[in-house]
């Protein structure tokens, strides 16, 4: 429990200091997204959270709100711009969730926060990843990101999960620097970010 506390009030002080640093570069790329593509300027999605319940995610937007003759979206690979590009190689447009973390829905290191309608596609074991809250980054972020598999990075997060310490997110933390000063993994091969999860044994497809 002292662990837990001390992580929530890391957590607190971190992302107060990193929100009003980067307040600046966010009215820069708030700015940016507003003259390449307009409103909205944010992002926002439910997400699923520790225990999986919904949270809203926060985020720059890197995309177009662009559909086909049928009304359905296109695919992201269409409608990812190359300011949204940008934004993604570096992860500016991940620097909105730093008011997540401050709200307690999220956490500055653990697992990455999934859509909702993942939920009833995980195994027993891969559900357990919602044991904690999710993260900025997290334990796959530092070991492939979107370069692997969906099976791999659920791997990584349940490790995560029953191997978390103060000095491992220490350690997470430190090697995200590093990622965003040399970023790897940003999208897995073949697509603009990585293919919808359909379960274990299921068949990926385009989200």
């Amino acid at each position: 429990m002292r662990s837990l506390l001390l992580k929530r009030v890391t957590d607190l002080a971190v992302a107060a200091v990193l929100l009003v640093l980067s307040a600046p570069v966010m009215v820069g790329v708030a700015a940016m997204v507003y003259l390449r593509m307009g409103r909205p300027v944010l992002f926002r999605q439910q997400r699923a959270g520790r225990g999986g319940r919904p949270f809203t995610l926060l985020k720059f937007r890197t995309m177009r709100d662009e559909s086909g003759p049928d009304g359905t979206p296109l695919s992201d690979r269409r409608r990812l711009t190359s300011l949204g590009r940008w934004l993604r190689r570096t992860s500016l447009d991940e620097l909105p969730q730093l008011v997540n973390v401050l709200r307690g829905e999220m956490s500055l290191i653990g697992p990455r926060p999934l859509l909702l309608r993942y939920l009833d596609r995980y195994t027993p074991r891969q559900a357990r990843r919602h044991d904690v809250k999710p993260g900025l980054t997290g334990w796959a972020q530092v070991n492939g990101r979107n370069a692997i598999s969906w099976e791999e990075k659920f791997a990584l997060d349940l490790w995560y999960v029953d191997n978390w310490s103060l000095r491992l997110d220490a350690w997470i933390l430190l090697h995200t620097v590093w990622r965003i000063v040399c970023p790897q993994g940003i999208s897995h091969l073949g697509d603009a970010t990585m293919p919808e999860f359909m379960g274990t044994g299921g068949t990926n497809r385009m989200g």
